[in-house]
């Protein structure tokens, strides 16, 4: 499984759970998160990301298409993650595109 195929498996397991905590443990301390087509973010920091996450959950799980980070939202809207991994593994930023 390559690292971005387990980010979004850890996703999903957020989306079904609900438990953002872990999943921002994924993020480096100072990562940087930004969202393009809807007006959220950006997010500096994990404890910013967490709370966004737990703020506003994403509803909908999604599947990978590609190893270029496409992806499809399970009610079928699509769009592309753009990461940068910290040393360490953990995403030290992550940039989503929505079509």
């Amino acid at each position: 499984m390559t690292r971005l195929e387990d980010h979004v498996t850890a996703f999903n397991q957020a989306v079904t759970t609900g438990d953002w905590d872990t999943f921002a443990d994924r993020f480096a301390d100072n990562a940087r998160m930004t969202f393009v087509g809807v007006p959220a973010g950006p997010f500096e920091g994990r404890t910013a990301i967490a709370a966004a996450y737990n703020a506003n959950p994403p509803a909908e799980t999604m599947t990978l298409l590609n190893d270029t980070g496409q992806f499809q939202w399970a009610g079928g809207g699509t769009g592309t993650m753009h990461v940068t991994w910290a040393p360490d593994d953990t995403v030290q930023e992550l940039t989503v595109v929505f079509d």
